[in-house]
């Protein structure tokens, strides 16, 4: 039996306390090394003996993948576990110490205005400008602690397992200068017997006075944004899968995940993996659901944004335990609907994603109620104790939602939507109608380039990707066929290295005739090659699915742009190449010409129905040759 909680308060010792399930909960103790890097975790002793660690990982972290971050010094904390004992849940809550914690001035680092202020500055000056699809800009609510820390930690991790449902951990780590207790809804990214999964959660639904009912869920899930919102960061994560998983991963869901105050839609990716979990974990950082699309953007947004560091706010918590074939299991939840308490202050960071479609008071509200999912369990506000409400009843009182035949075929039918390639089994028979050729991905800041890869590879191509700063000539020519990728920005904008350099792709592959295939901001650099002219949209595509022509073939492609290369209305011909466009806009989403193609929309997308019929289609067209 571990130690009693009265001992845990009374030493100085860490130690964790996790509940993962509905039985038990978990005691952790040992000792806190500090590392710098991923690759630094302690995985093995000195005489190479594989043990558990249990690592809190900053968001500073996303310096590893060279990504912008404000630099508060949070270290990469590990637990070395020498202890690893359960006890009953209902046990815990029954000995848990539950007198309320007192709060001292509590409340917001921004006001409701100066948030909704910068909510209307990233979607008009961000997302209006290509920088993005989505972002995820956080605010604090702060309070002063006059208790002590452990007994504050033990106190709060009691009321989120009384209090809060739906958690995938609730959990309580204490340390030396730093306590952390949550109760995180979303499980970041797991392996387990070389299987993979990750768990995207997005849309949130904040339960009225009395609880959800079927009327007030069902329109939450026809909302547009909240839709587009989840199938974005489904994307988002899918291009982390597809880095990671030889088989670049397969889409289960959506589902529901009721909590106590919110409901978030969900679905479930899957994959198989023989990467180290520490590297697993380091190209996975972090959470399109907590961070933004494109993520190396989105870090770069955050830090404009943000105005202090976020600590171990989008982090993640994550437990290797030595698994019994060898190597390592990694469960990793992300830190968010957490408390911190360091120096007397208590710390809940809560964000709300930012799309083409938000109401920057909407998300005020969803600030709200993210905190007050945390704050109320704990006993920082009130909570709704009112027979038939969402919070403090036993979820046996209702059945969940979710059981409800028309939620269930709400949800299914988001489906419909989507590409069968990501809702299926990958594998292919044949070697694909292009086996044996070669093709180098140039990345331009936009990992949508490993689905891409991954879609190429089961068309038979043997596929390398390449940042766009390291796409020599001498790479380029190497290939049978280039890609050059999509990436955030203006394609026009001449102080850009980046832009300048996917210049080069695209122009050096047309003056050497060799194929090429511009997708998206490529496409937008060859259109203005040709001498089609540019311009912004009036409203940004990002998610955005759309049914366009494609040279003749009726195609559902998943969008995601803010320029377009425009034509005049019925224009098929532009210096040579046959354009694809629309007929009353002018807008064109495909090209093209001899020994090459292009593409607007992103047919590597869940939103893209007709993908992979259009991307074989148009690969064909590049690997024609110049004088067929």
């Amino acid at each position: 039996m571990p130690a009693s909680f009265a001992e845990l308060i009374a030493s100085d010792a860490p130690f964790a306390l996790i509940a993962r399930d509905d039985a038990w909960v978990e005691v952790l103790t040992g000792e806190v090394v500090d590392v710098d890097a991923l690759a630094d975790i302690p995985l093995v002793d000195a005489t190479g003996t594989p043990r558990e660690v249990l690592a809190l990982v900053p968001f500073r972290q996303v310096r590893e993948r060279g990504f912008a971050s404000h630099d508060d010094g949070a270290p990469l904390r590990c637990l070395v576990v020498e202890g690893h004992e359960r006890m009953p849940r209902a046990e815990a809550v029954a000995t848990l110490p539950s007198e309320p914690i007192a709060l001292e001035n509590p409340g917001f680092d921004l006001t409701d205005e100066e948030y909704a202020g910068i909510v209307r500055t990233v979607i008009s000056d961000e997302i209006g400008r290509g920088e993005g699809a989505n972002f995820v800009i956080r605010r604090d609510f702060t309070a002063g602690v006059v208790a002590d820390p452990r007994l504050a930690a033990l106190t709060w991790f009691r009321a989120l397992l009384a209090h809060e449902r739906g958690a995938y951990w609730t959990f309580a780590v204490v340390t030396p200068g730093h306590v952390a207790v949550g109760a995180s809804p979303e499980a970041h990214v797991s392996a387990q017997d070389g299987v993979v999964t990750m768990n995207p959660i997005s849309g949130t639904f904040r339960h009225p006075a009395g609880g959800a009912t079927r009327e007030t869920l069902s329109e939450f899930l026809a909302s547009t944004k909240e839709t587009e919102e989840l199938f974005m960061v489904v994307d988002e994560e899918l291009k982390m899968m597809s880095a990671v998983c030889s088989d670049g991963g397969r889409i289960t869901g959506p589902h529901l995940k009721e909590m106590s105050r919110l409901t978030h839609t969900e679905y479930m990716l899957r994959g198989t993996s023989a990467l180290d979990p520490r590297d697993i974990l380091r190209e996975t950082m972090f959470a399109p659901t907590v961070t933004g699309s494109p993520m190396q953007n989105a870090c770069t947004v955050i830090t404009r944004y943000e105005r202090t560091p976020r600590g171990y706010y989008s982090g993640v918590a994550a437990l290797f335990t030595p698994a019994v074939g060898g190597g390592h299991d990694l469960d990793a939840p992300i830190l968010i609907r957490t408390a911190y308490l360091e120096h007397g202050r208590l710390r809940v960071p809560v964000g709300a994603t930012l799309v083409r479609h938000s109401d920057p008071y909407g998300e005020v509200s969803e600030t709200h109620g993210k905190a007050a999912g945390v704050l109320g369990a704990i006993g920082a506000v009130a909570r709704d104790e009112r027979r038939g409400a969402d919070a403090d009843q036993p979820t046996a009182e209702r059945a969940p939602l979710a059981d409800d035949p028309e939620i269930s075929e709400l949800l299914t039918s988001r489906n419909a939507r989507l590409a069968p390639f990501w809702l299926n089994p990958q594998e292919r028979a044949d070697g694909g109608p292009f086996a044996g050729r070669t093709a180098v991905v140039v990345d331009a800041e936009d990992r949508f380039t490993t689905m891409l890869a991954h879609q190429l590879r089961h068309l038979g191509l043997d596929v390398s990707i390449v940042p766009w700063a390291a796409a020599s000539d001498d790479v380029l020519d190497a290939a049978d066929l280039v890609v050059s990728g999509p990436g955030p920005g203006d394609p026009r904008d001449e102080g850009s290295a980046r832009i300048a350099a996917m210049r080069h792709v695209v122009a050096h592959r047309l003056e050497t005739g060799r194929p090429l295939l511009a997708v998206c901001l490529s496409h937008q650099i060859l259109a203005d090659r040709l001498g089609i002219g540019l311009a912004a949209l009036d409203r940004p595509h990002q998610g955005l699915q759309l049914a366009v022509d494609v040279f003749g073939e009726r195609a559902s492609i998943g969008f995601y742009n803010t320029f377009t290369a425009k034509v005049a209305p019925g224009t098929t011909e532009v210096s040579g190449a046959d354009v694809a466009a629309d007929p009353s806009t002018g807008d064109v989403y495909a090209l093209r010409g001899p020994g090459y193609a292009s593409v607007q929309g992103h047919l590597e997308s869940i939103l893209s129905r007709d993908g992979l019929r259009t991307l074989e289609r148009l690969v064909a067209q590049a690997l024609t040759p110049v004088d067929a």
